[in-house]
């Protein structure tokens, strides 16, 4: 069950895909989210980490792969046209400002 959950989080692919290898992918799925929300996953991960702090000390740090991050297909590369009722001076500030990337007013 267990490597079940791994590898749907390392494939990423949907519940429904999950290999028969791993079981029904219903029953994991559920047991995944009932360990989600009662804390059986935070628990264990806080079992994990009490170990490797044991183990290395002040050394020990916990590092995440940029590779992990997911985007919408969206999220990147937008086209941007400044709003026309800006004046020009105010133009480098409008483009920095998030409600006038999206559309609306840069005050």
């Amino acid at each position: 069950m267990i490597n079940g959950v791994f590898f749907r989080t390392r494939a990423g692919c949907p519940w429904r895909d999950l290999p028969a290898e791993y079981g029904n992918w219903k029953t994991v799925y559920n047991r995944h989210r009932r360990w989600s929300g009662d804390g059986t996953w935070q628990q264990v991960l806080d079992w994990l980490r009490a170990g490797c702090d044991e183990a290395e000390g002040a050394a020990w740090v916990v590092a995440a792969d940029a590779t992990v991050v997911r985007a919408h297909q969206h999220a990147a590369g937008a086209r941007y046209a400044p709003p026309r009722d800006i004046p020009a001076e105010r133009l480098a500030v409008a483009e920095l400002s998030a409600p006038a990337r999206r559309g609306g007013s840069a005050e």
